[in-house]
């Protein structure tokens, strides 16, 4: 650490445990699920786009496993302005 960022961080000791905590995990997963150090594209915008979609596809897991399928499906079958109003699955 630099200078500047260790004065910046002195009156706050904890920040960093909490950062560490909070946005370490979502970024730990995203790497695993990506091969733990490469994109597939080459470019940034590519990256870009090729992270963008591992970002959506995790927080759509995230909502899956807190939700549940069932609860998600009825969600959407349930919201106004859907006309199939019943949900059947194989």
């Amino acid at each position: 650490m630099d200078e500047r960022h260790q004065q910046r961080m002195q009156p706050y000791p904890n920040n960093m445990k909490q950062r560490g905590a909070m946005a370490e995990h979502p970024f730990g997963v995203l790497k695993h699920r990506a091969g733990m150090h490469h994109f597939l594209m080459r470019g940034l915008e590519k990256c870009r786009g090729e992270f963008s979609l591992m970002v959506l596809s995790y927080k759509f897991t995230r909502v899956l496993n807190i939700l549940g399928v069932d609860a998600l499906s009825d969600y959407y079958a349930r919201r106004s302005g859907n006309s199939v109003k019943t949900v059947k699955y194989a």
